[in-house]
């Protein structure tokens, strides 16, 4: 059996060079190699918009995202919607015909909402919000968005940090707002999801589920809520940087459910420092997904102090060489 660098190297030579018998055969394998080989296929691989802007208050037009994208090589783009700079249809289709033209997906829509209110009208709000998301996805062809919980909006600015700097700095935990529980919390985010499926279901958009703070903070948080609504149209989205404890055990947890990973790098060292304690094993995390025969789209999420030119090619080398399943 031929080692793992070994395959990869050759499976890249194949992709390259367009895969003939000479080439297999110049390299020395048996029959029985070139078959595994044969079987072997890399996920496609994404990039989010947000790894080109990290929230850095400058412009960084979706546009440019796409032309980025395309110049490195990357199968789609996952979009952020907040980074849009419309929503009215003329632009949605303007940004669909690009990346078709550029060659790529688009593969995934990233939105915000928030379900952790105990004001119903608030709730109702948000159900509202995402229930137009879902139209803006079906409106540009794209099979998934990321959702969210909603926090309880408990931290607060300590000086010159904003909430989300003192967020980050406590590891995405806060308290319960005074006079309410969590059970109560997981409540609304469960009846409020739950009015959005069959919005979901009409318009072919599956909604992911991240683990990303408030009731999202933990695998079990994420599940409880899966499992609570037991939709098809309701799965998870992986974010490979969200867990700070316990890591390959949550991983585990999601894997199964998982319709779309949004895979985090750090190079440069990372935009909040309590994520330079994480180690990502994409190797790692690569097996865990084939095990559980995961085909679908990895998303990179880009969230290092590095230059994203320089950044964004290794992180995408990194995920190719990670992710890749077999066809039998």
């Amino acid at each position: 059996m031929i080692n793992i660098m070994k395959r990869r190297s050759l499976i890249k030579s194949l992709v390259t060079t367009g895969i003939g018998v000479p080439l297999l055969g110049s390299v020395n394998y048996n029959n029985t190699d070139i078959q595994k080989l044969k079987n072997i296929k890399h996920n496609p691989i994404g990039v989010s918009t947000y790894s080109f802007w990290q929230f850095n208050g400058r412009e960084t037009p979706i546009e440019y995202c796409i032309e980025k994208a395309a110049e490195f090589g990357f199968d789609g783009v996952e979009l952020l919607l907040i980074q849009m700079e419309s929503e009215e249809n003329n632009y949605l289709q303007k940004i669909k015909k690009r990346a078709f033209d550029s060659g790529l997906d688009l593969m995934g829509l990233s939105t915000h909402q928030s379900f952790v209110s105990p004001d119903p009208n608030k709730r109702q709000e948000n159900i509202e919000l995402t229930k137009h998301q879902i139209e803006i996805a079906h409106s540009l062809g794209i099979p998934t968005i990321r959702i969210n919980t909603g926090r309880w909006g408990t931290t607060k600015p300590i000086g010159d940090k904003s909430e989300f700097d003192v967020l980050m700095d406590n590891k995405g935990v806060e308290s319960v707002i005074e006079g309410y529980t969590e059970e109560e919390g997981f409540k609304w985010v469960i009846d409020s999801i739950a009015k959005c499926i069959p919005t979901a279901e009409k318009n072919g958009v599956v909604l992911g589920l991240e683990n990303h703070w408030g009731l999202g903070l933990t695998s079990k948080g994420v599940m409880k809520i899966v499992n609570a609504i037991n939709s098809p149209w309701l799965s998870v989205t992986l974010d490979t940087g969200n867990f700070f404890e316990n890591r390959e055990e949550q991983l585990k947890d999601l894997a199964p459910h998982t319709c779309l990973i949004q895979a985090k790098t750090y190079f440069g060292g990372a935009k909040w420092p309590a994520f330079n304690e994480i180690n990502i094993d994409y190797p790692a995390i690569g097996k865990l997904m084939r095990e559980n025969d995961y085909r679908g789209y990895i998303s990179l999420e880009f969230e290092g102090n590095e230059d994203a030119n320089t950044a964004v090619p290794k992180s995408l080398k990194l995920l190719r060489d990670s992710f890749y399943f077999n066809l039998t």
